[in-house]
């Protein structure tokens, strides 16, 4: 996925009902958000999570909706050029609360700037996280699993449901074959992949988890190779050192915002067919501006 374009310098509660189920025009966005929250619950977020509508007129009716890993000002920006009615992103603006929306600082401005051109803000973070299917069956397929997937840490409340995946590839590969799979699958960022392991050792089962995946590195030891995104040094040496004694996944390590890319345009789809069995038709678009951090790298060449 080359092609895409560098961008300037979440225990689970009782289900709830949406709060957007009132009766209204079928193509406002009231009603868009309700099928949305059908397919990633709220009360799936965890309890630190900022979900929900950050901004937007649930009266307002929406034709096109944007979705982005990032809402970043490149993102509002490609949101506004396109005319779209809503952007969806799965990470929080305001993850952990504000005191203003002042347009001299960078998220007030963006807020801003979306508000002045009828531009509806939504976040589905862990509650997507969790969701079946959801970020980490997105990622799952893009690096090769084509079987049956299972959560690495199922939900307390339905344990179809969880965090990560892992399934079986339909036939054995080494992991130098596995990472150069899953670096075709992912789009490209600067960083690319970090491969922790025997590259001729063979692996079969794969482990995934979309985002910052350390945490579950224990759930992941019966795996021949974990891939998601933030590793740190510690965990991660950890975890291959202890493997050569007893057994353990070889890693790999993607940008964070390359694992959860894929599940933008299955997430697309998912509500535009949702919503045209209702009648509802949408245009949808996945963004394809990278918002990774990273924008290089540096070898020392001496």
């Amino acid at each position: 996925m080359s092609g895409l374009s560098a961008a300037p310098p979440a225990l689970a509660r009782p289900r709830r009902s949406s709060r957007y189920s009132s009766r209204v025009s079928p193509s406002a966005l009231s009603a868009v958000l309700a099928e949305l929250e059908s397919m990633y619950d709220p009360a799936w977020a965890e309890s630190w999570d900022a979900v929900g509508l950050v901004c937007g007129d649930p009266a307002l009716p929406v034709r096109k909706i944007l979705f982005a890993v990032d809402p970043v000002a490149a993102v509002a920006e490609e949101a506004v050029a396109w005319g779209a009615d809503l952007l969806v992103t799965h990470h929080p603006l305001y993850l952990r609360g504000t005191t203003t929306v002042a347009a001299d600082t960078a998220k007030g401005a963006l807020i801003h700037r979306l508000i002045k051109n009828d531009v509806a803000l939504y976040t589905a973070h862990t509650n997507a996280d969790v969701a079946r299917p959801g970020v980490s069956d997105a990622l799952a397929r893009a690096v090769g699993l084509t079987g049956e997937l299972r959560p690495l840490q199922p939900s307390p409340d339905d344990p179809a449901r969880g965090l990560g995946r892992v399934g079986e590839l339909e036939m054995p590969v080494t992991l130098r074959e596995f990472a150069a799979r899953a670096a075709r699958g992912l789009p490209r960022t600067a960083g690319g992949l970090r491969v922790a392991g025997d590259p001729s050792r063979v692996v079969r089962t794969v482990a995934v988890s979309g985002g910052a995946g350390d945490s579950l590195l224990g759930r992941a030891r019966a795996a021949d190779v974990f891939l998601t995104a933030d590793l740190r040094h510690h965990p991660a040496s950890e975890t291959v050192e202890s493997g050569a004694f007893a057994g353990g996944p070889a890693l790999v390590d993607a940008a964070h915002w390359a694992t959860e890319w894929p599940w933008l345009r299955e997430a697309a789809l998912l509500l535009s067919s949702s919503l045209a069995a209702k009648g509802i038709i949408v245009e949808t678009r996945v963004s394809e501006t990278v918002t990774d951090a990273w924008t290089t790298t540096a070898q020392c060449e001496d």
